[in-house]
């Protein structure tokens, strides 16, 4: 994601819709599914596995969100652009 992308509001509602789409969607493959979910819940279990980088939990899943929705994107272009 490029740093404008980033501060834009339509951007972000984009990537909380379509996160949530693609989790509770069948056609998505389960281990797609956990690539976003593993790394996510991890870190929010274990904040301290990196102890040096001062990213806050929401912002470890934020970035997660707009990689996992971005690949989804790619991969499955035909279920986003469906709805």
């Amino acid at each position: 994601m490029k740093f404008r992308k980033l501060l834009s509001l339509k951007q972000w509602s984009h990537i909380f819709r379509s996160s949530w789409r693609y989790i509770i969607s069948p056609e998505v493959a389960m281990g797609d599914k956990l690539l976003f979910t593993i790394p996510a819940l991890l870190y929010w279990v274990l904040p301290d596995f990196m102890p040096f980088i001062p990213i806050d939990d929401i912002g470890v899943t934020m970035l997660l969100m707009g990689w996992f929705v971005t690949r989804m994107d790619r991969k499955y272009a035909a279920l986003s652009s469906g709805r």
